[in-house]
């Protein structure tokens, strides 16, 4: 694709008299997509690439804090960003069948984030993949690169560490709706030589990967839940005031 001030630098050669041939020489321009030029110098809308808040000269943050929020949880859990073609990128998050109010959260996050404000959905076997295709996913995401995510360093570039430190509650939803779970555990107690049986709520996050982990415990602070690692790779939270404050702020998937 042919940036806007080529094809106007195009048609003001020829418009010197010289010929197509010349120009398109000089340029390294096709003669035929010149010629186009002189009907319609806009590129087609679906060969335009959409600005990026990231990597322009003055590098922003996502209009919508609060969705990058969740959807930066979203992507550390269960995401994926893979080349696409013409240079660009599909980012994936894999959603289960069973939680369709999450497959509708997280295509809404994908579209509020994609500069195409586009997305997509491919079935698969047991789970739905929420597709966003973009030039600019690891402008969003510089933790994309190469390997497994538990096998490589995590960590949060400055700015994505003030959205989180500004929107913690969506970011720890996105890690809960990808790697995590509501559950209601239970226990038996004879209370005055009766049994009788209790039900308690709890949280769990399961990841393999340590800075991810601790990524999740150091937000869970920031907000006052009270966490236990149960293993290397779980997070539990139990605690009754811990867990009113995570089904206020995150609830059960959906």
């Amino acid at each position: 694709m042919y940036d806007m001030g080529t094809r106007k630098r195009a048609l003001a050669l020829v418009s010197q008299e010289r010929s197509v041939n010349s120009v398109s020489k000089e340029i390294g321009v096709s003669r035929a997509a010149i010629r186009s030029w002189h009907s319609r110098i806009e590129p087609l809308p679906r060969m335009q690439r959409h600005p990026c808040v990231r990597c322009g000269p003055d590098p922003q943050s996502p209009t919508d804090e609060a969705a990058y929020s969740y959807l930066l949880g979203l992507y550390l859990g269960d995401g994926c960003i893979s080349p696409g073609t013409r240079s660009g990128y599909f980012l994936r998050i894999a959603c289960a069948d069973a939680w369709p109010g999450l497959i509708e959260t997280c295509a809404a996050a994908i579209e509020a984030i994609n500069p195409s404000n586009k997305s997509a959905r491919v079935k698969a076997v047991g789970y739905i993949s929420v597709v966003g295709y973009s030039h600019h996913w690891p402008c969003f995401f510089p933790q994309h690169g190469p390997g497994k995510k538990h096998e490589r360093k995590i960590a949060l570039e400055p700015w994505q560490q003030e959205i989180v430190d500004a929107h913690p509650w969506e970011f720890i939803r996105g890690l809960i709706h990808s790697d995590g779970c509501r559950i209601i555990n239970w226990t038996e107690k004879v209370i005055a030589g009766e049994l009788k049986r209790y039900e308690y709520p709890r949280y769990f996050f399961t990841n393999l990967s340590g800075d991810i982990i601790t990524l999740f415990t150091d937000t869970l602070d920031g907000v006052g839940v009270e966490w236990r690692q149960a293993n290397h790779r779980n997070i539990s939270i139990a605690r009754k005031a811990s867990v009113a404050l995570m089904d206020t702020h995150v609830g059960p998937k959906y």
